[in-house]
This record gives C-alpha cells, structure tokens and sequence, in this order.
C-alpha cells in the first residue's frame, strides 16, 4: 500500500511539475548580436506594479497574463509594490526584470538625482499611458487649495512611490515644507481611501491613470463628503523642476464629478535592466502593443498606450530590444 501511495506521489508531481511548464531560468543579460525577438529557453520575469487598487496593479497583473497568453518561452508574474522609486530600486537589485514607473522618476534614476545617489543602469520598453495627479480634500477639512494644507493629516503615498515624490514636490511648490508643516500620512491607497471615509485623513495625493480603481471607490461611497482640487496654478514651480510636467484634465465622466477637472499630468514608463537580454525585451515590447485590446479591458489608461508615442521615453534611452520591437511595428522615431 505504502509503495502504491509513494508511486502514485511521484507521479501527480510529475504531471504537477509538467503542467507548470518544468524548470524556468531567469531572464539572461544581453550578450550582443543582433536581435531576433525570439526567446530559446523557459524564461522567468517578475514585473514590479504599484499599489492594489491602482492602475498600475491591474495593467501589470494583465500584462503578465497576456505574457504568459502569448505562449513563447517567456512566463511572467506580477507584484503589488510601493511602486515608481521603490520599483526602480528593486529592478537594479534584480529582484524585478519589469518596472512601471512615472517619467519623473525614472528621469532622477538615470540622471543619479532626487531620491537616487547614483546613475541607475535602466531602460525603457515604452512610454505607456499617463499619470493624473488626483489631489482629494474632505470638504469639512476646508481646504481650498494646496497651502490650505498646513497642519492637516495629508496623505502623500506610499513610502518609495512615484505619488510620494510628485506630493512633497507640490507641497513645496505651494509653500509648505512636507516634513513639518503637513501632518504626512505614507499610505498606500487602500488605507488612504478607508481614512478619507472615516474622517482620519484630511487630503490625499494620488498619481495613477484614469480611471484608478481605490480612487472610484472614494468617488462613490463618499462623494458628497469630498471634492477634487485644481493644482494648476502650481504648474509653473513644477515645471521649474521638471518639464515633463504638464497640464491635463480629469473628464467629469470619469469619477462621476460635476465638472472636469484640471490638474498636472506625468507620462508612464516601463522599464527594464539597461543590460536586459535584448531578445526577451522585444518580447515583452511586442506583447504590449499587440494584446493592447486585452490591457484595455482590465483597465480603460490602457487605451493611450500607442506606437506614435512608444519612444519619447528621453532622458531614458529605449533597450535595443525594444528597439527592434518598436520598428518592426512601425513606430515613429
């Protein structure tokens, strides 16, 4: 009986280990030589998101899906991270093989600046869909503008995040010191929304495309309890640091909101280790653009990922892998 169970074992993890595809390797780093976008052996990439109820999360947990859809060497899985400065610092330890991040961000990791002591060795894949700045205040708060801010509870993201950077610049834009004149709550977006309905936090920063899930959620169960802020007016000191900074609009279509909404808008991009296997970066390049329609069901920022802006990633240069991808499908220079 014993040996029956023991054969029995041996075989379910066979048909276990079969049915996970056997042993996969990590992605390799690049070798040189021309790039052919195919991927020889059983790869492994982990791709580094963003909070769980930001786009982020679900773009990056559907790409993994249509990675893995696609039905080449290369498997993929994704994780709930901190996101933008956290992710970049997990891809150059290896931790992470894909990384989304805001322009912003990756720009102080190339150029050594900002949260990074250092020049980050990384790339892009392609410049993806665009980040709104969603500053929320709870009306019974009274703020009225950013420097209304000054000894509230503020929520400014998660420690390491692409939000955390863009909120402590436009506190600093408006006036305020982030460290002592905003009571600073580091939360992720979950917790965020939960104090914004309870009444424990005052205001919240909030960089992700639209729509973002955890903020729907806020716009619905509380909505006659809190409003957006207009930001712009701080447009001009932040683009004294940046000129990636712009000026965008939330449609009133988005959250339910009685008007639009304007506000500072930042490009995503994707990246990836500078010495990445080319091969497995085409891959991966391709598969972006070409399941783009199953991305744009898990969520709507999918929609403004496009070939004719794949390329403007400056000042972080485009992987060569990428590269061959992007021309094979026609992407503008």
């Amino acid at each position: 009986m014993r040996r029956i169970l023991g054969i029995a074992l041996v075989g379910s993890l066979a048909v276990a280990s079969a049915a996970c595809g056997g042993r996969q390797d990590s992605a390799a780093s690049d070798t040189g030589g021309d790039v052919t976008c195919e991927v020889g052996q059983a790869t492994r990439i982990g791709i580094a998101t963003g909070n769980a109820t930001g786009v982020y999360f679900a773009l990056g947990n559907a790409y993994a899906e249509q990675v893995n859809a696609a039905g080449g060497n290369v498997q993929a899985t994704a994780a709930e991270t901190g996101a933008s400065v956290q992710n970049i610092q997990q891809l150059v330890a290896g931790t992470y093989d894909v990384a989304f991040s805001l322009a912003d961000t990756a720009a102080n990791a190339i150029n050594g600046t900002g949260s990074f002591t250092a020049k980050q060795p990384v790339a892009a894949l392609a410049r993806i869909h665009t980040n709104y700045t969603q500053v929320i205040v709870r009306k019974a708060s009274g703020i009225k503008d950013v420097a209304g801010m000054k000894g509230k509870r503020v929520s400014t993201g998660s420690p390491k995040s692409g939000t955390e950077v863009i909120a402590n610049r436009i506190l600093t834009a408006a006036g305020l010191k982030p460290e002592t004149d905003v009571q600073a709550q580091k939360l992720d977006l979950t917790k965020t929304v939960d104090g914004m309905k309870d009444g424990t936090i005052d205001a919240l920063f909030w960089s992700g495309g639209l729509p973002t899930p955890g903020i729907t959620d806020l716009m619905t169960t509380a909505k006659d309890q809190v409003e957006f802020l207009d930001i712009t007016p701080l447009l001009p000191e932040m683009q004294k640091i940046n000129e990636v900074y712009q000026e965008g609009t939330i449609p009133a279509a988005t959250y339910g909101t009685a008007a639009d909404v304007k506000t500072i808008v930042v490009p995503n991009f994707l990246l990836v280790r500078e010495d990445l296997d080319a091969n497995v970066a085409c891959v991966l390049t391709k598969t972006l653009f070409d399941r783009k329609a199953q991305l744009e069901q898990a969520n709507a920022a999918a929609k403004e990922i496009t070939v004719q802006t794949a390329r403007q990633t400056d000042p972080v240069p485009v992987h060569r892998g990428a590269t061959k991808a992007l021309d094979d499908l026609g992407a503008p220079q």
